[in-house]
């Protein structure tokens, strides 16, 4: 039995005196999708509302008066999460920030851009257009909006040479559950003012506070950039050749690994040819500079360095549409591999880089005594491996049998490698159990503690992180 008031008509008809009735959603108003994100295979949870807020004012009094009558809230963006983390697990509502759009300010004196949470990743990206302005993460879903990749430290292809959403984020408002607004940070590049509550704030998957306004940090757009292809035999050469590359000091942008079964599938999901099909896994990199010609040295470096450490060959993109064939097909492993399964299962450890091979090497093994698929592609600059459990025709439970298994035995090779539970999409209530195993009793109790602190009453995203 949950803990938590169930919603009763004197709480819709305090909704109502918040928001306009169009913003409040109940039954048949509310669409399918406010109870799952896009990993269906973690259950359905419908919320008994969907609150849609349009101001951090709105924000504050729904979550006072939630608070107050100790009902369950959920902080929503656009739903484009893996693993549970704005579903409704304990019933309650939905506070969706998807109509808080706005791009505030594009600040070129101080290189930093205001948003809304609600703003999506793709819409920054074309409002920084012709600006000189470039925002550096790189998370692969553009139509995710920019606080769900505050709340899930997003990261992306770019990690290697820019890092992560944290190293962005110069200032935040936020709500508490309680209702209180904080203003914390601003554009100031630095900050040594006491304990760092806003990078407490990041990545706490919106179980802390409810962000409504986001400062970003921007720097100068980079020129030019070219990407370079490198097929490899076998998965291992081409992983070890990662290490290679690093040390080179030709300072990649980005470095990916993938298999000949995921680009396949992504070759089938878009409809489009890949620039080379015939080697069994590649490595993709991006260069970024001031011009071609100032990105030559580190090209020739890279292209002798690929060659000598067993690339078959070494295919250069420097046109818009030879990037766009490799970049795109990139940017659709996950779909692709999804659309060829009845459901799947994802687990993105992240692991010391020399060890990224003995990992793939150890979840091919798993998929094989199990006999189940697994696909696998991700971030080989930083140890971000993205590994799929595919259904594929195995019936219900035995599909549910041998998902726990092959889930249980990769993360247990994660830990044994000095690994971690979750590179840049967050734990959700799917993989709590995980996090707890991997961090034990001390530190999940200091989480917790941290959890009683900003939200007393327990009722924001409640069953998340940490349960």
């Amino acid at each position: 039995m949950s803990r938590y008031q169930p919603l009763r008509p004197q709480d819709i008809e305090a909704f109502a005196r918040i928001l306009p009735k169009h913003r409040l959603l109940r039954g048949e108003a509310m669409v399918d999708d406010y109870s799952h994100d896009e990993m269906t295979e973690y259950g359905l949870f419908p919320p008994d509302a969907v609150l849609l807020a349009e101001s951090a004012a709105e924000i504050a009094a729904l979550l006072s008066y939630c608070n107050a009558q100790n009902i369950a809230v959920t902080p929503r963006g656009a739903g484009t999460g893996l693993c549970g983390g704005c579903v409704a697990k304990q019933g309650g509502v939905v506070l969706s920030a998807e109509r808080m759009n706005r791009i505030i300010e594009i600040d070129h004196k101080n290189m930093t851009v205001t948003v809304e949470p609600g703003v999506l990743m793709m819409e920054l990206i074309k409002a920084l257009e012709g600006t000189g302005l470039f925002y550096p993460p790189d998370p692969g879903e553009k139509s995710a909006t920019l606080g769900g990749n505050v709340m899930t430290n997003a990261g992306g292809m770019r990690a290697l040479r820019y890092g992560v959403t944290r190293d962005y984020v110069l200032g935040m408002q936020v709500v508490l559950p309680t209702g209180v607004m904080l203003e914390l940070g601003g554009k100031t590049v630095k900050n040594a003012s006491g304990y760092s509550l806003m990078q407490l704030l990041i990545g706490s998957e919106g179980t802390l506070a409810f962000v409504t306004r986001i400062t970003l940090k921007l720097i100068s757009e980079p020129k030019v950039n070219l990407s370079v292809l490198a097929p490899f035999d076998d998965l291992e050469r081409c992983i070890e050749a990662v290490q290679h590359v690093l040390l080179s000091g030709c300072e990649p942008t980005a470095v990916e690994f993938m298999e000949r079964d995921v680009i396949t599938a992504a070759e089938e999901y878009l409809g489009k040819q890949f620039p080379d099909t015939s080697s069994n896994a590649y490595l993709l990199l991006r260069l970024d500079g001031a011009s071609v010609p100032a990105l030559e040295p580190a090209l020739e470096t890279l292209t002798a360095l690929l060659l000598r450490v067993g690339a078959r060959d070494v295919l250069l993109a420097d046109t818009d549409e030879r990037k766009a064939t490799i970049w795109d097909a990139r940017g659709t492993f996950l779909e692709a591999i999804k659309s060829g399964t009845p459901s799947m299962d994802e687990c993105d450890v992240v692991v010391p880089r020399e060890q990224i091979a003995v990992f793939v090497k150890k979840s091919i093994e798993i998929g094989k005594t199990m006999d189940i698929r697994i696909r696998s592609f991700g971030h080989a600059g930083d140890g971000n491996l993205h590994i799929y459990v595919c259904k594929d025709a195995l019936a219900d439970e035995p599909w549910a049998q041998k998902r726990l298994q092959v889930m249980e035995a990769l993360y247990q090779e994660a830990r044994r490698l000095g690994g971690q539970v979750s590179g840049e999409h967050g734990i959700g209530h799917a993989k709590s159990g995980f996090l707890y195993e991997a961090l034990g009793d001390e530190p999940i109790a200091l989480m917790r503690g941290i959890k009683a602190v900003f939200d007393p009453n327990g009722i924001l995203n409640p069953g998340k992180v940490v349960v």
